[in-house]
């Protein structure tokens, strides 16, 4: 098993992302994407050469050789390593004005880092803490902050002890912080994207391909093509040409008579669209036709024959029945239309005037309202523009930067899913954590580092291993004795985990609490001295065959919870665990609970179809151990007493994912959309469970009216375990139903004709 899943992390991995990345930085379209693929192709380059020369280890904690698991990485998608340091930077202007000229170390970044430890330096960092004049954006600028206070306290045996942890990167390592006013928020209300990146977001803006043509052919070529579709009809010799009932040209002709300011409109005409060509791509059609019939006419129509007037004779007529004739009431109409559409600004043109609006609040901090960048575009921006509403679509790219309370920014649609809240949660619990430090200085410091130490992305990890944890960082472990457990933070954090556990319920009934959410409701119920088992989503091509004990322990809460209702039925529930023997399997150090894992694995045969791929073998244990656990919503239910809030909400949030589920089926169907088809089914039982009898039987009819006929099966056997009936060890009942599972080793009911290997990805 361990062989297999080393298979799956290795360098076919890579080498498939990679040429991925090579092949949208060649063909895409979009400069912006170029860039973004140019950057991950040489990510993958990175990974790939570390893992040939040995220097990366995929699955380890610590993937890169002679580097403490403490420091930030650079990680690609997939939880791979690249070997770069993020911390790791040459330095900027300002910093080189700190460096001495005089000062020890072997090249800039180790004689700043050093200078830092100096009285001179150490005093600049104190008075940045004091004063909360700087901005830590990784987790390393914070160390030297850390060692400053330290000393200031006279503990000098422990900055001493940091020092020499410190010391051997101190060449490579940025290890001070940025000295600017931070624009951290409050925890009451979070942001999820600083101004900066909104701005930038908005000035990369442009026009569509198909909106830029539209508009140069309103702007440049129409106005060209009426006075050449004159010049021309100057020269009929009666009633212009059109087009009869038969689409037959009828009417006079063309080339008969030329009127005596023929040659100087020709060439003034031709002057100005040689001008244009040159910055503008030229039209085809009769545009063309009419264009090239007039360069071989200086005077006369003497070099054409007579096939060839009678072309310009039906372009003639093609336009003046589409259009009428040039000076006619319709074809000024037209033009006035179409000049009003010319006229108004484009997104990317309004974008532009919104991101300027931006410029006036801080790069690294968020906007207090939206009213502040909202209104009409005004003469001194834009003349042209003058008057216009700046859209909605374009003022909720803005709102990504409003600082408000996470409710709102739900309700707003900036915080659009479980990954997004993860995202601005840590803002919140960064507060919550530090409040329980008493000195004012150190909690900031430590408030900034826990909010930069979020954003590492995690890596790819075998054998059990677990993330790097906030309080592994040395400098975080060296004030740990400086952190009491205050009641008021305590009843802070677990408010704070109550109020977002709803959030993400109501929000989100369909999908399963992420993982970085779920790490995020662990910081928060450590805070709060709550021991909930939450448990992970575990990638099916890395799972090691077996489980940590927490997920038995939480296994343990859910039958508890669900004993006896609808979720226990449906899933045939263990009415109870027995009690764990004093002896503990360990695998790689770490005890494990073999007998859960041994339970999911006999539960997984309900799912096996004759497939024989492990990546989807392992996706049924992994759905059962979900399953077991209800993947911590009886957790969280129960240890956060939301029992009767939930009876009062259940039948909405299990309307709502059934809903989605039944929405998901109008999608082209992938095993991936079966999975999440699954989850969100499994999701709407577990709050259906704590609805009345009542309320089940109207949630129930109207799934029965929206279902389709793909999902009758699934419908059918929920009704019936309902009504009483049971599933057998194949998933159906004695009524036809069949019971929803989202992995299968081999073709899935749901959706047989897909092929089983698009599984790997999932988990």
């Amino acid at each position: 098993m361990a062989e297999e899943q080393r298979a799956t992390a290795s360098a076919g991995y890579a080498m498939a992302r990679l040429e991925q990345a090579l092949e949208r930085a060649l063909t895409s379209d979009d400069l912006a994407v170029r860039r973004r693929a140019a950057a991950r192709v040489d990510a993958w380059r990175n990974v790939l050469d570390g893992m040939a020369s040995g220097r990366l280890t995929v699955g380890s904690r610590t993937p890169v050789a002679d580097t403490p698991a403490w420091v930030t990485l650079e990680v690609a998608h997939g939880g791979f390593a690249t070997g770069r340091y993020l911390a790791e930077a040459p330095l900027r202007e300002d910093e080189l004005a700190w460096v001495p000229s005089d000062a020890p170390g072997d090249n800039d970044r180790e004689r700043l880092n050093l200078w830092f430890l100096s009285d001179e330096g150490l005093a600049s960092l104190g008075q940045a803490l004091r004063s909360g004049n700087y901005r830590i954006d990784v987790p390393e600028e914070s160390a030297l902050l850390i060692i400053a206070w330290l000393l200031e306290r006279k503990q000098y045996a422990a900055a001493l002890d940091l020092t020499s942890e410190l010391r051997p990167l101190m060449h490579r390592l940025r290890f001070t912080p940025t000295f600017s006013p931070s624009s951290t928020p409050s925890g009451a209300v979070v942001r999820l994207q600083p101004v900066s990146e909104v701005r930038s977001t908005l000035r990369q803006a442009t026009v569509r391909p198909q909106i830029a043509a539209m508009l140069e052919t309103l702007r440049v070529w129409n106005p060209l093509y009426d006075r050449l579709v004159a010049l021309w009809c100057d020269t009929v010799d009666d009633e212009l040409p059109e087009l009869d009932a038969d689409g037959a040209v009828v009417g006079g002709w063309p080339c008969r008579v030329w009127p005596d300011d023929w040659a100087e409109r020709r060439a003034q005409w031709l002057d100005e669209f040689r001008a244009a060509a040159e910055v503008h791509r030229q039209p085809r059609g009769n545009f063309a036709r009419l264009q090239a019939a007039l360069e071989r006419c200086p005077s006369d129509s003497s070099a054409m024959t007579g096939r060839e007037v009678g072309w310009i004779r039906r372009s003639l007529a093609n336009t003046i029945q589409a259009h009428g004739a040039p000076g006619s009431e319709a074809r000024a109409a037209l033009r006035t239309t179409q000049s009003a559409v010319a006229a108004r600004p484009t997104y990317a043109t309004l974008a532009h005037v919104l991101s300027c609006r931006l410029d006036r609040f801080p790069a690294d901090g968020g906007l207090p309202t939206l009213d502040a960048i909202d209104g009409e575009v005004t003469a001194d921006e834009i003349p042209a523009a003058a008057g216009s509403a700046i859209p909605a679509h374009l003022l909720a790219k803005a709102a990504r930067a409003l600082e408000a309370p996470i409710g709102e920014l739900v309700d707003r649609g900036v915080i659009s899913s479980g990954e997004v809240l993860a995202r601005v949660l840590p803002q919140v619990t960064s507060q919550l954590l530090a409040a329980n430090i008493e000195d004012p200085s150190l909690a900031a410091a430590y408030a900034q580092s826990y909010a930069a130490f979020r954003c590492r992305r995690s890596l790819l990890l075998l054998n059990l291993e677990h993330q790097v944890r906030f309080d592994e960082l040395p400098w975080i472990a060296a004030v740990a004795p400086y952190r009491d457990r205050r009641a008021q933070a305590t009843r802070a954090a677990a408010q704070s985990l109550r109020e977002t556990t709803v959030l993400a319920f109501t929000a989100f009934p369909q999908t399963i609490l992420p993982n970085p959410l779920v790490r995020e409701f662990g910081a928060l119920a450590s805070q709060a001295d709550l021991k909930l088992p939450l448990v992970e989503e575990v990638a099916a091509d890395i799972f090691m065959g077996t489980f940590t004990e927490k997920w038995r322990s939480a296994a343990t809460v859910a039958s508890r919870v669900m004993f006896g209702s609808l979720y226990a039925r449906y899933y045939d529930l263990p009415a109870s665990w027995p009690a764990v023997e004093q002896r503990r399997y360990k695998r790689w150090g770490k005890a494990t609970a073999d007998d859960f894992a041994e339970v999911c694995r006999q539960r997984s045969r309900e799912a096996s179809n004759g497939g024989r791929g492990h990546v989807a073998q392992n996706g049924t244990v992994l759905e059962q151990s979900q399953i077991l656990t209800t993947h911590n919503l009886a957790v969280l239910v129960d240890g956060l007493e939301l029992t009767d809030w939930l009876r009062e909400v259940a039948p909405e949030l299990a309307d709502r994912a059934f809903a989605w589920a039944v929405q998901r089926q109008t999608q082209p169907m992938t095993l991936t959309g079966v999975k999440n088809t699954a989850y969100a089914w499994r999701q709407a039982i577990f709050f259906l469970s704590f609805c009345s009898q009542a309320a089940q039987g109207e949630v129930l009819a109207r799934l029965d009216e929206r279902a389709g006929p793909r999902l009758a099966p699934a419908v059918a056997g929920l009704q019936q375990v309902v009504a009483g009936e049971r599933f057998d060890a194949e998933g159906r009942t004695a009524g036809g139903g069949r019971r929803l599972l989202g992995w299968s080793a081999g073709p899935h009911w749901l959706a047989p004709a897909v092929r089983e290997d698009v599984h790997a990805s999932g988990g």
